[in-house]
């Protein structure tokens, strides 16, 4: 059970938005889509829902073609930044709405977010804030019970205090019922410790697509004096490097070589995920 994009390609005139793309967002992990702005993810998103369509390629659901499927397209639910509800519309009404769409749709479990947010169930969905608009999408993502839910810039205004509990609860409702969860973010540092999986999209093409775990595992910094780190870098694969003054930080891929006389007065630490991100996209 999966979704799978097979030779997903997608252009908007002379603009290649996604090229030959193959991924597959497996069920019951929590999966993060990184890529620099403009790198593809939201179109990739997008064509998954059926809200665009793919000039080549194709999307499975559990197996399903998801072009045109009802059946396939029930069991995915994209938060996106677009809110596409009428204007006069309350928030109850729309959680009303989600309920007829959705069979799974959980009224119980929406009511109590509604109170964790302090969201009212009769403000008008077209007036409210940008980040009360980003809660209202949240609410209606974690109640509506599908199989793949999909998340294009969830915190989009919020503040620190209700993206935590946003973080909290998701995980709470994962833990309860998995399901998969595919979160397209900036905010790297924020999700690292909660997302299983890491796909990295570079201009419209996935550059990997590991776990969290392996993909970290794959790399380490070292840190130092410019001569020490330049002499220990001899014959390594180097991602990228920082600089301040005299000292250097450098992000190299394999494992660390700790002894012999090019390792002494360096320091070696573990590959940070957003620090990782920076450097295969920038290299």
């Amino acid at each position: 059970m999966a979704i799978q994009l097979q030779n997903i390609s997608k252009s908007f005139g002379p603009v290649q938005a996604l090229k030959d793309v193959n991924a597959v967002f497996e069920e019951n992990r929590i999966y993060g889509l990184l890529g620099r702005n403009g790198a593809g993810k939201s179109t990739l998103l997008n064509i998954l829902t059926n809200r665009i369509f793919p000039d080549k390629g194709a999307v499975l659901v559990d197996g399903e073609n998801a072009r045109e499927n009802d059946r396939a397209q029930s069991k995915i639910f994209l938060m996106s930044e677009a809110v596409l509800h009428p204007e006069a519309m309350r928030v109850s009404g729309a959680l009303g709405w989600a309920q007829s769409f959705y069979p799974g749709f959980d009224p119980d479990c929406a009511g109590r977010l509604l109170e964790d947010f302090c969201l009212s169930p009769k403000s008008k969905v077209s007036g409210l804030s940008t980040g009360y608009r980003s809660i209202f999408k949240l609410i209606l993502a974690l109640s509506v019970n599908v199989p793949y839910v999909l998340l294009d810039e969830p915190v989009l205004g919020l503040d620190a205090n209700h993206r935590e509990l946003f973080y909290k609860r998701l995980l709470e409702k994962y833990a309860e019922s998995p399901f998969t969860v595919v979160l397209s973010t900036h905010l790297i540092e924020e999700v690292a410790n909660l997302v299983e999986d890491v796909v990295i999209i570079k201009d419209g093409e996935v550059l990997r697509q590991e776990s969290r775990e392996a993909l970290l595992a794959g790399g380490y910094t070292v840190s130092g004096g410019a001569g020490a780190v330049e002499a220990y870098l001899q014959g390594k694969k180097l991602l990228g490097m920082d600089s301040l003054g005299g000292l250097r930080t450098a992000y190299v891929l394999g494992v660390p070589e700790k002894e012999g006389e090019a390792a002494k007065d360096l320091e070696f630490g573990p590959m940070d995920l957003q620090k990782l991100f920076i450097q295969l996209t920038n290299s």
